[in-house]
């Protein structure tokens, strides 16, 4: 799940703060001020754009064999990806080339291009109707994927995500519906715009590069709908028809003459598919009469239901989405001709069963997923719907290893399939987002997927961010996220951690994939009593089937550390303010988490670290072992705060949102380089916010047969380049 409104229900809850609550100075208020740039022209010497292929799709479309995505001439393609949305996915073409720069040299090779077809990206507003494409946002949208493509960076189009309806549509209670979700699988009339929508921009040609986004072979992927599934809507009421008023932000009911248009699908759809008795029996249960329809499930009816009127609801609702997504394909390949791979949505709710959605995604050549470590829960003003506050649980990952983003999104590949990640984040003002990058880089390697996309560069022109307050998803402006994400591309588009060595399959029986639905929150996220949750940490996890034999019994793991079966990862959670990760393989290594006083090592870097919380990476820049490297890339990160930023007795909400620059706390302490081959001099180059040099170089100290580097000095920095001389 994502915010809605973005930016100007950001900016105005930023001002509501700023009038209801007196500042006070904190302890971010003393932390070196530390602004992204971006710049057209870089000396960067953490690039990591050797890692890309350009131009993108050169020797043809992006294809799947044997489970996994590969270029056209076989070899492995991995995505270390980033979504752009709405108004920052269309930025100012003369502001294009250096956003696609500033991304390739940290390791960025494909791009999600999110909410296009909100009011005022691709679709304009100044018209009665939502069909037609603004030519001015298509010019930027063309220039953009040029440039991406250019450097290597591939292009992921999404189809209908955030698109709202106007009278002239011909859509029915236009004001009521708002975006649709669950209503755009069964109506007619939104399948119909749907298609129009996706012919328009598909067969568009794009002015740069001469060809139409259906035969580009840097569009690597295009996906149909975003976080929007019938079955989710009917588990969450939200297909109830009790929508009168006009519709407000991203989740609510369906209006009432959707439900009983759905209703009455239903009562067609029975007699078609379950024998007279079955019916008998519904009926009865019901208490409905022979030829009055069959009132379809409420959420607080589930519990009571039989498993024989459950299972066949849910049968309807899995129906129409699964001939949803093979009819929406056959539209896009054979009458469009698009040759790009196919996502048809994505598994995004933890807090219940994603299986029969996914078996039906599993159709497709792609499989998807999307977490958020502790999304912000916001209070919304009813009336205009703008948000009013926020919420934040603020705990770390590393100390509830078992609810982890890795293991939240382990949940959903399926064997046999690529499976990608197309949103993940630790959203603003979390005090331990330096632990997300590398820890998903590391155990999405070790899972062995196809892709990660962080969610988002920005909403807005990513050049002009900068100037801007942090916001909750938003990288661009973010000095701590933008500095870890060249070690995250080396971590896992080079391969550095290993896959597992081990996959661990499962099935379920279709009756099983249904029930999981009615089961309670406590097994979530993987909704499979008996599966220890450790397990997606120490090997690679699969679901083998859905139409198979029941899930059997599983092996145990250990709790303390967790280890990966290739002995390159270790989670320790030893309790609240104890949990750490440790990535130790012969080209990339890190420390994450609680540090402070533990000695944590790896077999190249010991630290002594004073800062509580804190994630270290150390990278190879030069495809050789940290051992015998010439150039190394060392992240030392903390927390990042706005300037002016006040958090609440609680450090659950801020009270004040701040204001530019963004501030990062620095990390204090020393860290040692071991066993540097032959070494006789190491020279730090610190780097700025744009990853060119900044200020003086360092040389280490000698410290016996380590080498150590004070953190901070002389500058702070939460990344700089080693260079090693022999």
């Amino acid at each position: 799940m994502k915010p809605a409104a973005f930016s100007i229900n950001l900016t105005f809850t930023a001002m509501l703060f700023a009038l209801l609550h007196p500042a006070r100075l904190e302890a971010n208020d003393a932390w070196p001020a530390f602004p992204v740039a971006w710049k057209d022209k870089i000396d960067a010497p953490a690039d990591v754009s050797f890692l890309l292929r350009a131009p993108a799709g050169r020797d043809g479309f992006v294809r799947v064999r044997d489970g996994h995505l590969v270029h056209a001439d076989g070899s492995r393609f991995r995505i270390w990806g980033i979504n752009v949305t709405a108004n920052g996915a269309l930025p100012p073409t003369q502001a294009a080339p250096t956003i696609a720069a500033g991304l390739a040299q940290r390791g960025i090779n494909c791009v999600r291009f999110h909410f296009l077809d909100r009011l005022g990206a691709l679709i304009p507003r100044n018209r009665p109707d939502t069909r037609a494409l603004d030519p001015l946002a298509l010019e930027r949208l063309d220039r953009f994927v040029f440039e991406l493509k250019q450097r290597g960076i591939y292009t992921d189009l999404n189809l209908n995500v955030y698109r709202t309806y106007k009278p002239g549509d011909g859509v029915r209670d236009a004001e009521l519906l708002g975006i649709g979700k669950g209503a755009t699988y069964f109506d007619e009339r939104l399948i119909e715009l749907q298609r129009e929508y996706a012919r328009q921009l598909l067969t568009h040609t794009n002015a740069c590069t001469g060809r139409a986004y259906r035969e580009e072979p840097a569009v690597a992927v295009v996906e149909f709908l975003n976080e929007n599934s019938l079955v989710e809507a009917w588990v969450q009421n939200r297909l109830l028809g009790t929508r009168r008023t006009k519709a407000i932000g991203t989740w609510h009911d369906i209006p009432p003459s959707y439900a009983e248009a759905l209703t009455r699908k239903f009562n067609d759809w029975l007699p078609r598919r379950v024998p007279p008795e079955t019916l008998a029996r519904i009926r009865s249960e019901t208490g409905v009469a022979a030829g009055a329809l069959v009132p379809r499930l409420r959420k607080e009816q589930f519990a009571k239901a039989s498993s024989e009127r459950f299972q066949t609801e849910a049968a309807f609702y899995m129906e129409i989405e699964s001939a949803f997504y093979r009819e929406m394909a056959k539209f896009l390949r054979e009458d469009l001709g698009v040759r790009s791979l196919l996502i048809a949505n994505s598994d995004h709710g933890h807090g219940m069963s994603g299986y029969p959605l996914t078996s039906s995604m599993a159709q497709l050549d792609i499989v998807d997923g999307h977490v958020y470590w502790q999304h912000p829960n916001y209070t919304t003003d009813p009336k205009s719907g703008r948000r009013t506050g926020f919420t934040l649980a603020n705990t770390p990952m590393v100390d509830d290893p078992q609810r982890s983003t890795p293991v939240q999104l382990s949940r959903t590949a399926v064997a046999g399939k690529p499976y990608t990640v197309s949103e993940v984040n630790h959203p603003f003002p979390s005090e331990y987002a330096c632990e997300g990058v590398p820890v998903l880089a590391a155990y999405a390697a070790l899972q062995d997927w196809d892709g990660v996309f962080w969610y988002t560069l920005a909403h807005e022109d990513a050049t002009r961010v900068p100037d801007f307050a942090l916001g909750h998803f938003d990288f661009a402006n973010d000095p701590v996220k933008m500095s870890q994400l060249a070690a995250g591309a080396l971590l896992f588009l080079r391969g550095d951690v290993r896959p597992a060595q081990r996959t661990v399959t499962r099935t379920y029986s279709r009756e099983q994939v249904v029930e999981s639905l009615r089961l309670p929150w406590k097994e979530g996220p993987y909704f499979t009593p008996g599966f220890p949750l450790a397990l997606p940490l120490q090997h690679a996890v699969r679901v083998a089937s859905f139409d198979g034999p029941p899930t059997g019994a599983f092996e145990t793991v250990p709790a303390h550390p967790i280890e990966s079966d290739t002995g390159e990862l270790a989670w320790f959670a030893g309790g609240k303010g104890a949990g750490r990760v440790i990535v130790d393989t012969p080209r990339s290594q890190a420390l994450v988490g609680y540090l402070a006083n533990t000695g944590a090592q790896t077999r190249n870097l010991r630290a002594e670290i004073q800062t509580p919380f804190c994630a270290l990476t150390l990278n190879a820049l030069d495809n050789q072992p940290v051992a015998s490297a010439g150039r190394l890339l060392l992240t030392a990160t903390a927390r990042v705060a706005n300037s002016g930023m006040v958090w609440n007795e609680k450090r659950t909400s801020l009270e004040t949102w701040g204001k530019a620059p963004a501030r990062i706390e620095p990390v204090a302490g020393r860290v040692f380089l071991r066993g540097l081959e032959a070494a006789r001099e190491l020279v730090a180059q610190p780097l700025d916010a744009a990853g060119e040099p900044m200020g003086p170089a360092t040389v280490l100290t000698r410290a016996g047969r380590d080498w150590s580097l004070t953190l901070g000095q002389p500058r702070a920095t939460p990344w700089q380049v080693l260079t090693v001389r022999r």
